[in-house]
């Protein structure tokens, strides 16, 4: 039968098919590793994550403030969407609310609201300055502030004196294969805006538990303080909450301080690192687990952190984990806590050095012989010729 494959392995074979493993969560199998004692009192624990969280969050008059701003620019696109063609030539299809704001996770110091404009027509450069101009137009008609209008990759940021609009541009997706690099943005940017809306829609339907929300704030905290956690987009950090407060057997999100420290578990058991199961994507077909945006290096970086970071929280560090006392070196350097000398995990993965191809020259030995050949070869020739 033809196209059948050999025996032997010598034929093509089905594929080979990926099982990624799941690593050890003790909150999943609590069942089978019953207490011999009741579990440590973390009251201090919890109260200094409760207070970092207040602290984090951005104060009721900058959210009021961000609301008022973000409130004049919609309606200002209401207005344009419904002019004709004849005054505003760009067609705009719709307009959702992105970002930390819109999801209830802003932190303080960034006053900051996001806004996905979807266009109906192709987002080229002029039509995307031309908004600009349009928007903060009508906007000035209610605003008595001072407005500026500064481009950017994926759009514009209309800036005032206490807040910032950051107006994000996509387009339909029949338009994506009509798209220019010269004249249009950039395809990824575009998608980039269009994940967004859909990050947003799955974050108010799943993860709108306060809890998860305290959880993000932290989790932001910390990849802006300690440089292991870096690699960790907004977007994992929001999975990452949900999971470890939501996803348990009994279905009730967990207390902040057992959600935290369970954080830091699964990622030192190699939660983010290549064949682990990690998260599934919500938001995308075809079963991508979100942790593969992250390089090798950055996979390993942030299982090395958390276990650094597990321990210093295991022998009492949580202050210094939090940012409540002592600096980032924490994860970086040797301290020692409770008379405990706790020392940072080593790196595992070593990113291949690209050896460059050098060009063996010949020695003097081997020219020797070569130019011995071709005379040999030249005086054969010469003899056949003769003869």
């Amino acid at each position: 039968m033809r196209g059948r494959p050999r025996s032997g392995g010598m034929g093509r074979g089905a594929p080979r098919l990926f099982v990624p493993h799941i690593p050890f969560d003790f909150v999943m199998c609590e069942q089978a590793f019953p207490r011999v004692k009741p579990a440590p009192k973390d009251d201090e624990f919890t109260q200094a994550l409760v207070k970092r969280n207040q602290e984090l969050t951005a104060s009721t008059q900058d959210q009021a403030t961000i609301l008022d701003f973000i409130t004049k620019c919609t309606t200002a696109l209401d207005a344009l969407v419904v002019l004709p063609n004849t005054e505003f030539e760009v067609e705009i299809e719709e307009y959702r609310q992105v970002g930390s704001f819109k999801k209830g996770t802003m932190m303080v110091g960034n006053a900051i609201a996001d806004v996905a404009v979807i266009f109906k027509s192709l987002p080229t450069k002029d039509s995307v300055k031309l908004l600009s101009e349009k928007l903060v137009a009508k906007m000035k008609e209610d605003c008595t502030n001072e407005l500026t209008v500064e481009m950017t990759d994926a759009g514009f940021e209309i800036k005032a004196e206490n807040a910032t609009v950051n107006v994000l541009i996509a387009t339909i997706p029949s338009n994506m294969r009509k798209l220019n690099s010269a004249m249009h943005l950039d395809q990824k940017t575009l998608q980039a805006t269009l994940a967004a809306i859909r990050h947003v829609r799955w974050f108010e339907e799943s993860a709108f538990h306060s809890s998860v929300k305290m959880m993000v704030r932290l989790l932001k905290d910390m990849s802006r303080r300690f440089e292991g956690f870096q690699p960790l987009t907004p977007w994992i950090i929001d999975l990452l909450a949900h999971h470890v407060v939501m996803h348990n057997p009994n279905r009730q999100p967990l207390p902040i301080n057992e959600a935290f420290r369970r954080c830091l578990k699964i990622l030192s058991s190699g939660f983010f690192l290549p064949g682990s199961a990690g998260i599934v994507d919500p938001c995308e077909s075809g079963n991508v687990r979100v942790h593969t945006v992250m390089t090798l290096e950055q996979q390993d970086q942030v299982c090395c952190t958390a276990q650094t970071l597990l321990r210093v929280l295991a022998h009492g560090g949580f202050k210094q984990i939090l940012g409540i006392e002592g600096t980032a070196a924490v994860a970086t350097e040797v301290n020692v806590f409770n008379g405990v000398v706790v020392a940072p995990s080593e790196k595992v993965y070593e990113k291949p050095v690209e050896e460059e191809k050098k060009e063996e020259k010949p020695t003097e030995k081997q020219e020797e012989k070569e130019d011995k050949k071709n005379g040999d070869a030249k005086e054969e020739k010469t003899e056949e010729e003769m003869e």
